[in-house]
């Protein structure tokens, strides 16, 4: 990696770092922040948290042609300044309407943030340091959650709707933060190769889709991501914090010590984690994930069965949480870079969008199962299914292990094709948005 490459890196780390310090601010309270400081009702509530997916659902399947017409720096800024207002507007919005809308503005500019960050890495990186560098935006927005999360806390009031006004307006800031240091980003010059910005219609459109859904790998990684966030981050909010509270009686201010036990493996393990699986297959870092992930719904199941204990039932629910923690410290420096590799050049921003449109659809479907779930009271028909997608996390991965090149599995084998950094002229700073 050049110097210029590392600078342009630490950039977007740090600004992606600062936005997800901001996020902290607002995303545990959101709900809280709707239902009964605006005094809107749970209902309510539920649309703002089903707005966010339904707006990226809506923009994700164009913004990966964007990316790869105008390149990922534009598309990032935009992301930014819409996230900004729409943060702003939720925290000014006291009726319905305007509360949908907002969280509708700002579930479109983060869905778009995410694919358009990912190019930026990918160009900023080798495919050798790529793991690396996910593995660092994932401990940075981790981080700066959960440090937000916590100052967040101690400046809330539900009595007072302008406390809350001050944690969207610090929200808001953050993104507008992100969408400056990207925007001054300068990328590095490489070899102008065609095809690394492309601006034909082959590259997008409806061209792009029929590349992506004729390469067989993608596809597979495609599935195997919508069970990955399915069988964890879609159950978190849902499924399973019902089945702590009703069935293992976890107290909330206990289940909050849970989401904390996550946060803090996360930001513990990372590193530790990167030096073990670096030099490992992909394929068999990501089985190794689903049975983690399976002894953790293992756990958590086992939290309801031990009659007339909260403590040990609290202790096993703590330690799911931790568990589910270690497996995305796992995640982290696999997943994201190999959607990169897989991606033709010309590509990658259709191939690191349409990830991100299955994992929001993982993240709508999710939430509904574990609340219908929840609301029949099946429990053990929950957390069955649960370890069952857990399980088959680890075939998928090992399947597709065998359709990937020795590179693609792991770059340290080979070396691999370089993903093109982007013209010379697209060198200067990027100011203006899509």
């Amino acid at each position: 990696m050049t110097t210029a490459m590392g600078a342009a890196l630490r950039r977007i780390q740090l600004g992606n770092a600062l936005s997800a310090f901001g996020n902290g601010f607002t995303v545990p309270f959101l709900f809280v922040y709707v239902a009964q400081v605006r005094d809107l009702g749970a209902h309510t509530a539920g649309l703002v948290l089903a707005m966010f997916a339904v707006a990226a659902l809506v923009v994700l399947p164009f913004t990966g042609r964007v990316i790869d017409r105008r390149g990922p720096l534009s598309v990032a800024v935009a992301g930014a300044v819409a996230s900004a207002a729409g943060s702003l507007g939720l925290g000014l919005a006291a009726g319905e309407p305007l509360v949908l809308a907002a969280a509708g503005v700002l579930g479109a500019g983060m869905a778009v943030i995410q694919p358009a960050l990912a190019t930026l890495i990918v160009w900023c990186s080798t495919p050798t340091t790529r793991s690396r560098a996910f593995a660092m935006q994932f401990f940075l927005s981790n981080l700066g959650l959960g440090v937000g999360g916590l100052l967040g806390g101690l400046l809330v009031d539900t009595s007072s709707p302008d406390s809350f006004v001050r944690l969207f307006a610090i929200d808001a800031v953050m993104f507008l933060v992100l969408g400056a240091a990207v925007a001054t980003v300068r990328l590095p010059k490489g070899p102008v190769l065609d095809g690394a910005v492309p601006t034909d219609a082959s590259a997008g459109g409806t061209g792009g889709w029929r590349t992506l859904l004729a390469h067989r790998a993608m596809v597979q990684l495609c599935v195997l991501g919508f069970v990955l966030f399915f069988a964890c981050y879609g159950q978190f909010e849902s499924g399973l914090s019902a089945f702590a509270v009703d069935v293992a009686h976890v107290s909330p201010a206990m289940l909050g010590v849970a989401l904390a036990a996550n946060t803090a493996a996360i930001v513990l393990a990372q590193f530790v984690v990167l030096k073990l699986v670096e030099r490992r297959r992909r394929s068999r870092v990501i089985a190794l994930v689903g049975l983690v992930w399976t002894v953790a719904w293992v756990v958590a199941g086992g939290a309801g069965l031990v009659p007339g204990s909260q403590v040990m039932g609290t202790a096993a629910i703590i330690s799911a949480y931790a568990l589910f923690g270690l497996g995305e410290a796992l995640l982290s420096p696999t997943v994201a870079p190999l959607v990169a590799d897989l991606a033709p050049s010309s590509l990658l921003g259709q191939y690191n969008a349409a990830f991100s449109l299955v994992k929001q659809l993982a993240l709508a479907v999710g939430p509904a199962f574990g609340g219908l779930m929840a609301g029949a009271g099946l429990y053990g028909a929950y957390i069955a299914v649960l370890v069952v997608c857990s399980l088959g996390i680890s075939v998928l991965a090992l399947r597709l292990g065998g359709r990937l090149s020795a590179w693609q599995d792991n770059p340290l084998r080979g070396a691999a094709p370089s993903v093109p950094a982007p013209r010379t002229e697209s060198s200067a700073p990027v100011t203006t948005a899509v």
